[in-house]
């Protein structure tokens, strides 16, 4: 039999593979500046789940607002690195005053934090007199302050059972959280009408259709942050650390909600389908951290997330409250 022949390589095709290897030896040496870099400055790196994959590879800690939020309150270090966004920087260094804070990329906000302010919650609490303000963790310091407890998306429904019955409930500022949870508990609830823009804009009922349609063996998860319309149509609701623990034991996920969750959870299970529901929902704060960012938040300690003491003793007492229900 004739041997094959191997096709030349053209000049583009080399270029490209020298670039592709000179961008791994450049991450690999990045990465160990990192590494090298928390041990000396007695630091720890928390990375959201939806941080992009190479970001989640260097962290100490990964995981979704709460899971985050107790690492950050145990930790001994020195200096915390949080790759997130503006609202878990600041709730980081709310519960754990004596480190140092930095948020590696300085403008990385939340557009559903910016849809209330302290000014907005002190109005609203005026309209609805004796009711109890439950604050989702995506807001800002201010917010949280001027609520009565806080919750993220994997314990909201066991807050809203907290509170007393007979109590009427002011949920801010996402109104998708908030509708789900009070399904779930039949309170009486009134939501701000906030939203994650990802999750509110970034699925449709075509979508949903399409993969069930093309994936009809594949399990549907839903973010709680999405559209109402979308949540009905889900087989399961969850937070994004209920979704990892759903993909630990099983295959064939239809994933609707930010796609760095999907992408890692491919890079974790590269032999499951996991698919995302619509792969152009990403958000573009979550993925303006990149290593080079976290390597000079290490180097130069910039970037640190210093909250007013008063703001913050305020607000430290509505986190509190969550994390003892949790």
């Amino acid at each position: 039999m004739k041997p094959a022949v191997k096709p030349a390589v053209s000049g583009t095709q080399a270029t490209n593979i020298c670039l592709i290897m000179g961008n791994a030896l450049e991450y690999n040496e990045i990465q160990q500046q990192i590494l090298a870099l928390k041990k000396e400055k007695n630091a720890i790196i928390l990375a959201h789940n939806y941080q992009a994959v190479a970001i989640q590879d260097i962290a100490d800690f990964t995981g979704d607002s709460l899971q985050l939020s107790i690492q950050a309150k145990e930790a001994e270090a020195q200096l915390i690195v949080f790759c997130g966004v503006q609202f878990m920087a600041e709730t980081a260094a709310i519960l754990n005053p004596k480190a140092k804070v930095l948020l590696p990329v300085e403008d990385a906000g939340c557009p559903m934090a910016d849809m209330i302010t302290d000014y907005q919650l002190k109005a609203f609490k005026k309209e609805h007199p004796g009711a109890v303000v439950i604050c989702y963790v995506n807001s800002s310091v201010e917010v949280k302050a001027e609520s009565d407890i806080c919750c993220t998306s994997s314990n909201a429904v066991k807050v809203m059972q907290s509170v007393p019955e007979d109590k009427e409930i002011l949920f801010v500022p996402d109104e998708n959280l908030g509708t789900w949870a009070a399904s779930q508990t039949s309170r009486k609830v009134t939501v701000w009408q906030g939203y994650c823009p990802v999750h509110f804009w970034g699925f449709t009922l075509q979508n949903v259709a399409d993969a069930r349609s093309k994936y009809p063996d594949h399990t549907f998860l839903a973010h709680p942050e999405c559209d109402w319309e979308i949540v009905t149509k889900a087989d399961l609701v969850m937070s994004t650390s209920g979704m990892m623990k759903y993909a630990e034991d099983h295959d064939k996920l239809i994933i609707g909600t930010e796609t760095g969750l999907v992408d890692l959870l491919n890079a974790r299970y590269p032999e499951k389908s996991i698919l995302p529901l619509n792969k152009s929902a990403f958000c573009r704060n979550m993925k303006k951290t990149e290593l080079h960012h976290v390597l000079e938040a290490l180097q130069k300690e910039q970037h640190e997330i210093k909250v007013e003491p008063k703001t913050a003793a305020k607000a430290l007492r509505s986190l509190e409250k969550m994390l003892a229900i949790s």
